[in-house]
């Protein structure tokens, strides 16, 4: 049997799962860090990544326990104690982890790595600005690994799918949301004329918060018309906004089914089974297999 052939300008082997951080350019006790930290084939990755899954979790109840003036009263001290155990852990994880891949800056730049460092640096700024450790909610987003650690492959890619349609629809909402934005501030100034200040719109910017919260049907109730030219110039408001929250929807969800046709007969990849190719897609996303190859071999093996 042929040895695959290497990889070349014209066939771009797929570094993003295999070699993401250069991975190939280590050794040693480098190259065992990194199969342990970046990825969870192995029991020892496993652990570790559901250790730390475990800790974010527990880091981010004590974060808001602490924001609970009883048990601030009661436990304050050993809290944030704790808080600053776990920060140190963080910080001790996100050095190993830049000391363990071969492209420092391409970790650095992705999203979990700054992530890992957004999960650390509140902790040092309440030092200088109390009440920032209380945004180390932001450790949140670091237990998104655990759709790589239980293998949810199908949840990331109807996530991708989503990701997609929400690229597609950008330009189309972004004229939506400028249309909206247009919309309510001339409302809102028609609003001040009709009720004026002695019926609460004291300002124009006031008046446009009240047409915001009437046309996305929230109604505060703090700000309210009173003369029946503003009540039938409010009624009007109320109707479009029940018009105006289809719109966007409406968009994702077209480019949502476009999507679905685009990929209902996309090729499968031989190799690691991946789908959500292009109908003309020559290589795999996920692992570089030439796909046009594979199936011709497939119809006409040699």
């Amino acid at each position: 049997m042929a040895s695959p052939a290497p990889p070349s300008a014209d066939r771009p082997f797929s570094l993003a799962v295999s070699d993401r951080f250069g991975k190939s350019n280590l050794s040693g006790w480098r190259l065992r860090g990194y199969e342990i930290i970046f990825e969870s084939d192995t029991p020892l990755g496993k652990a570790f990544d559901m250790t730390l899954i475990v800790i974010i979790l527990l880091s981010v109840v004590a974060v808001m326990l602490e924001s609970i003036g009883s048990v601030h009263e009661q436990y304050g001290a050993w809290l944030r104690a704790a808080e600053w155990v776990f920060t140190v852990l963080f910080t001790i994880e996100y050095v190993v982890r830049l000391i363990c891949v071969g492209r420092r800056l391409r970790y650095a730049r992705s999203f979990f790595g700054i992530v890992d460092l957004l999960a650390v640096i509140p902790t040092y700024l309440s030092v200088l600005a109390p009440g920032a450790q209380y945004l180390l909610v932001i450790r949140l987003l670091r237990v998104l690994r655990v759709f790589r650690v239980l293998k949810l492959a199908a949840y990331m890619t109807e996530a991708t799918v989503l990701a997609h349609a929400l690229r597609a629809s950008r330009r189309k909402i972004e004229i939506f949301v400028f249309t909206v934005l247009t919309l309510v501030c001339i409302l809102g100034s028609l609003m001040y004329l009709v009720e004026g200040a002695e019926n609460g719109f004291t300002s124009i910017p006031r008046s446009v918060y009240w047409a915001i919260v009437t046309l996305t049907t929230v109604g505060y109730g703090d700000i309210s018309p009173q003369t029946n030219l503003g009540q039938t110039l409010a009624a009007l408001i109320m109707i479009i906004g029940y018009g105006i929250i289809a719109v966007p929807t409406g968009i994702v969800t077209a480019e949502l089914a476009r999507f679905g046709r685009d990929t209902a007969s996309s090729p499968i990849c031989p190799e690691c089974a991946a789908d959500e190719h292009r109908t003309d897609a020559r290589y795999c996303w996920r692992c570089g297999t030439d796909l046009q190859r594979a199936s011709a071999y497939k119809h006409h093996p040699s």
